[in-house]
C-alpha cells in the first residue's frame, strides 16, 4: 500500500465570516492538491472561528447545513478529503464539532468534542458522548479528536485498540501550553502506535493567543511535518507499511495488562 500525503492548514482564517473562511480553504484546497494529498485538514472552530464570544448561537449550523455543502463543493471540485473543525447545532444543543467530507464531496464523518476546555466552551458547548469515530480513505482508517481531547491518553489509546490508523486533531492550542504540539503530542503518537495529525489555530484572537506548531507525529514519536509561528501549509506523508512495520516492532500495545488498569476502591 502507497503512502498517503495529507495537508495541515494552520490559520485562523477572520473569526466571524463563514464566508471568508470558505474561501481560505478553497484556497488551500487548490493549493493542497497541487502538492498531491489526499486530505486537507484545518483547525478546531475553523468555519466561524474560535473567539466569537455569544455569536456561536447565531453561527452554528446543523452538520449538514448550508456551509457542509459548500465545503462538500471544494472537496469534490478539488478531488481532496477535508476535515474541517465547526460549530454544530442539533436542535436546542451546540457542539464543538469536525466534519470529515470525501474527495467525491460525500459526508465520511462527524465528531463532537468530548472533553470541552475552559469557562468559553463550557458555557457555549455540550460535550459529545462518543469517543470513537472513524472512516477510510485510502486504505487508511481515520479517526477524529479535538484539541483537549488528545491530552487524554485514554483517548488515543482508544483509538489505536478500535485500529486508528490516522488521527486528526484539530486545534486550538493556546499560549501558554505549546508543549502539548511539542512534547505530547509525538508521545501520544509513539504510545499508541499511529499518525496523528494536530492541526492548530495561530496569532491573536480576541482573548487568546494561539501558538501554531502544527504537526504530522509518526508512530516513532518524530515529527513528519511541523509549522512555526505564522500562517502555513504544510504537508507530509502518511506510511502504513511503516506503520505496520513500527506496530511489529513496538511491543505496547500487546503487552498491555487492562486488567491492571481499572479503578480500585
Amino acid at each position: 500500500m502507497s503512502s498517503t500525503r495529507i495537508a495541515l492548514l494552520q490559520s485562523s482564517g477572520r473569526p466571524g465570516s463563514v464566508e471568508d473562511n470558505l474561501r481560505t480553504l478553497d484556497e488551500a484546497a487548490e493549493r493542497a492538491a497541487a502538492s498531491g494529498a489526499r486530505l486537507l485538514v484545518t483547525p478546531e472552530m475553523f468555519l466561524t472561528g474560535y473567539a466569537i464570544g455569544d455569536r456561536v448561537p447565531e453561527l452554528a449550523e446543523n452538520a449538514d447545513g448550508p456551509s457542509a455543502a459548500a465545503v462538500a463543493g471544494i472537496a469534490a471540485r478539488h478531488s481532496l478529503a477535508i476535515c474541517h473543525g465547526y460549530p454544530e447545532r442539533d436542535g436546542e444543543r451546540i457542539f464543538n464539532s469536525a466534519r470529515l467530507t470525501g474527495p467525491d464531496g460525500a459526508p465520511l464523518a462527524n465528531y463532537r468534542k468530548t472533553h470541552l476546555f475552559g469557562c468559553f466552551e463550557q458555557r457555549w458547548f455540550t460535550p459529545g458522548e462518543r469517543q470513537v469515530v472513524q472512516a477510510e480513505l485510502d486504505g487508511l482508517r481515520i479517526g477524529m479528536l479535538i484539541c483537549y481531547d488528545v491530552e487524554f491518553p485514554e483517548n488515543v489509546r482508544a483509538h489505536a485498540l478500535a485500529g486508528t490508523d490516522l488521527l486528526l486533531v484539530p486545534t486550538a492550542q493556546m499560549h501558554p501550553f505549546q508543549f502539548v504540539a511539542e512534547s505530547l503530542v509525538p508521545v501520544r503518537a509513539f504510545e499508541s502506535q499511529l499518525y496523528i495529525a494536530y492541526v492548530n489555530r495561530v496569532g491573536a484572537e480576541g482573548e487568546f493567543e494561539f501558538v501554531g506548531l502544527s504537526t504530522l507525529a509518526g508512530p516513532d514519536g518524530l515529527s513528519r511535518a511541523r509549522a512555526g509561528r505564522t500562517e502555513d501549509l504544510v504537508t507530509a506523508e502518511v506510511d502504513p507499511v511503516f506503520l505496520a512495520a513500527s506496530r511489529t516492532g513496538n511491543p505496547y500495545l500487546r503487552d498491555r495488562r487492562p486488567e491492571l488498569y481499572g479503578t480500585r476502591d
